[in-house]
């Protein structure tokens, strides 16, 4: 019988706060051609690493530092918090690893590992509810370029986004629950953002993104590879689950660079204007990112917080994000079993379409 086994797959983090250890680790994230994929090379080269490295990870290493704990970065230490009781759970005849597309553990160490061990089939598990192809895409595409090197030793079926799936939402919800059971006002959905021009470019009918009207609530096959509307999905399937009335909610987009239209309404214009329209004690969901990391832990607890009080808000709280919450891993053991059942739907190749 082939030895089966599972890879999870998030997004990384530097060796250290360092500024050169945040500097190699920006080279390494920002050079991926599916994160920025203009100008094409070698500007691209030239402008990431003579300009926005350069610029960046200064400042980026104070916020990491900001947020760093005795064991490490917060984002491995909970994936790692995650691959052992993912593995508890499961037992040790279907082994977990763990792998980060960028930094340490690589992609490519962790896959050395798993052949040594004798491993031949894969459950591929990015750590990502959504599509979009500066994240789930490009593990993916990371993982199967790496595979690649054993020939056919490797069989590997990958994990679809889960945005919208019934166990996530309610893993979500269990995970908020908490949260939302406190006094609030207002509940603020803050996701990761992308160029618009990814939006379009994951279109490929080139017929529906932002030219149909509404098109992230207009049924299309297009929506498979569409993070907007995957985003949206999340979120009206959890205000579904939680029952939040309409006027006590809505959907912005963090972590922009500058250059291009990014998603919209920005989540710092949000923290800025909710205040005036009297929101006073607001609650911060971040679906996008299923642990919590640079993103949440400094952008919005740190950096959002004050630009929300000092618009006039009163309070302030941002949920954790899934981390190791018991649902989560419950989640995850449920998608593990279904492939191990063989009721493991993969359509990997219709998505990855995108970047050529």
């Amino acid at each position: 019988m082939p030895k089966r086994a599972v890879l999870l797959v998030n997004l990384g983090s530097p060796d250290s706060p360092s500024v050169p250890d945040v500097r190699r680790y920006l080279r390494e994230f920002l050079g991926d051609p599916r994160v920025i994929d203009v100008p094409p090379q070698p500007f691209r080269w030239l402008l990431v690493n003579g300009i926005i490295t350069t610029f960046r990870a200064p400042k980026s290493a104070h916020a990491y530092s900001s947020v760093w704990t005795q064991k490490g970065s917060p984002l491995i230490v909970t994936s790692l918090s995650v691959q052992q009781k993912l593995a508890e759970k499961l037992g040790p005849e279907t082994p977990v690893y763990l792998a980060m597309r960028y930094g340490n553990p690589s992609i490519s160490s962790v896959l050395d590992k798993m052949v040594a061990d004798g491993v031949s089939e894969i459950l591929l598990f990015p750590q990502y509810p959504h599509y979009a192809m500066s994240s789930w895409e490009t593990v993916v595409v990371a993982v199967y370029e790496e595979a690649a090197r054993y020939g056919t030793t490797l069989r590997i079926s990958s994990e679809q986004p889960f945005y919208e799936n019934s166990d996530y939402i309610e893993a979500l919800y269990a995970s908020a629950r908490p949260y939302l059971e406190q006094p609030h006002d207002y509940v603020l959905f803050s996701y990761h953002g992308v160029p618009v021009r990814h939006l379009r470019k994951a279109d490929s009918s080139k017929a529906h993104c932002t030219i149909v009207a509404d098109c992230c609530n207009t049924c299309s096959p297009v929506q498979g590879t569409c993070y907007r509307a995957q985003c949206l999905k999340t979120t009206q399937a959890f205000v579904r689950r939680a029952g939040l009335a309409p006027e006590k909610y809505s959907v912005s987009f963090q972590s922009r660079l500058a250059g291009e239209p990014w998603l919209t309404p920005y989540t710092d214009h949000e923290l800025q204007r909710l205040p005036k329209q009297g929101v006073k004690r607001l609650l911060v969901m971040s679906p996008a990112f299923v642990a919590d990391c640079l993103e949440t832990l400094e952008e919005l607890s740190v950096e959002g917080r004050k630009t929300f009080l000092d618009a006039g808000g009163e309070s302030f709280q941002q949920i954790p994000c899934l981390n190791d919450h018991p649902a989560y891993i419950e989640f995850l053991f449920g998608r593990v079993v279904a492939w191990l059942g063989g009721e493991h739907p993969d359509d990997t190749q219709a998505r990855l379409h995108v970047h050529r």
